[in-house]
C-alpha cells in the first residue's frame, strides 16, 4: 500500500522521536552503541508504525508478525521504537543497562514482552528467524517474520548456513533487513573483511533481493510490501544507511559504533534533532 504524504510525515516524526530517545538513553547509561541505533531509526519507525501486525497491549498475540533483532547491540533503537509504539512508558528507556532493568544492553526475551528472542552473539538471529518462520509454516500460520541484521554479521559463517536453510524450505514468510552501514567496531567492513557483492551473494543463495535507501520511508515500506508478494523464497532487503544518521558531526564515523555521547554531546545532539523535527513537512 502506497504511503500518503501524511503517513510519511508521521513516520518521519516518529523516527526523530526515536532518535532523541536513543541519544538520551545512551547518555544516561553512559555506555552503548550509538551509530547503528541511530541509523536504523527510520526502519524501525516504519516497521512499528506501518508494516508490522502487532498489538502493544497484547505482545503475545498469536496473529502478530515477529520482529527478531539479530544485531542485539542496537537494542536502543528497538527499545525506543517499542516505547513510542506503546509497549511501555518512554521514561523507562532511561533505565537502559541499569542493574535490574528490563532494558539490558542486549535484549532478553524473558524480561521484556514484545522482544521475541534474546540476542547478543552476532550471526545467530537469522537462524532463529528461519526456525520461527518454518514453525509458523508447519502450523499453517500466516504470520510474517522480520529479522534485522547487521552487515558485519555476514563475516560469520552461520549467517550463510541460515540463508541456505531458509532458501531450502522456501520461507517466503521470512524477510531479513540488513543495516548496510559499512562499519563495524574496527573500521569499515570492506577493510576488515570485504563483503561485496552482497547482492550477488544473496541471490546465489536463492534469496529475493531488494536494494533500498534505508532512510527513505517510502522505499522501506514498499520493500516490505514487495517481500510479501514473493511466493517461493525468502527476501533480503539491503538497506543502505549512514551510521549516526541525524547527527551531522558523527555521521559515517565508525568510532561511534560502540561509543555513547557524554552529557555535553547529548545536549548538542538533542538540539540538532529538535530543530530537524520542527522542519519535517
Amino acid at each position: 500500500m502506497t504511503l500518503t504524504d501524511v503517513q510519511v510525515k508521521d513516520i518521519a516524526i516518529r523516527a526523530n522521536d526515536i532518535r532523541q530517545t536513543i541519544v538520551a538513553m545512551l547518555a544516561e547509561a553512559k555506555s552503548g552503541h550509538t551509530a547503528g541505533s541511530l541509523d536504523m531509526a527510520d526502519i524501525f519507525a516504519t516497521l512499528y508504525v506501518h508494516v508490522l501486525k502487532h498489538d502493544p497491549k497484547n505482545p503475545e498475540w498469536s496473529e502478530r508478525d515477529w520482529l527478531i533483532l539479530s544485531n542485539g547491540h542496537v537494542a536502543p533503537v528497538q527499545y525506543a521504537a517499542m516505547a513510542h509504539a506503546g509497549y511501555f512508558p518512554v521514561e523507562e528507556c532511561m533505565t537502559l543497562r541499569s542493574f535490574g532493568s528490563r532494558l539490558q544492553g542486549h535484549p532478553e526475551r524473558a524480561l521484556l514482552p514484545g522482544v521475541e528472542t534474546t540476542s547478543g552473539p552476532l550471526g545467530s538471529g537469522l537462524s532463529q528467524a528461519a526456525g520461527v518462520a518454518l514453525a509458523l509454516r508447519i502450523d499453517g500460520k500466516q504470520n510474517r517474520v522480520f529479522c534485522a541484521v547487521s552487515d558485519g554479521e555476514y563475516e560469520e559463517g552461520n549467517t550463510w548456513e541460515a540463508m541456505m536453510c531458509a532458501a531450502k524450505y522456501k520461507l517466503n514468510n521470512l524477510t531479513a533487513i540488513m543495516d548496510r552501514n559499512l562499519i563495524q567496531i574496527d573500521g569499515s567492513t570492506e577493510d576488515v573483511m570485504p563483503l561485496e557483492s552482497l547482492v550477488d551473494k544473496c541471490r546465489a543463495f536463492n534469496w529475493h533481493v531488494i536494494e533500498i535507501d534505508g532512510h527513505d520511508i517510502r522505499q522501506i515500506a514498499a520493500a516490505c510490501d514487495e517481500a510479501n508478494t514473493v511466493v517461493d523464497k525468502p527476501t533480503m532487503i539491503l538497506a543502505r544507511t549512514i551510521p549516526g544518521k541525524g547527527i551531522r558531526s558523527i555521521e559515517g564515523e565508525y568510532r561511534w559504533h560502540g561509543k555513547s555521547p557524554n552529557e555535553d554531546e547529548a545536549t548538542v545532539f538533542l538540539e540538532e534533532l529538535r530543530v530537524a523535527r520542527a522542519s519535517i513537512v
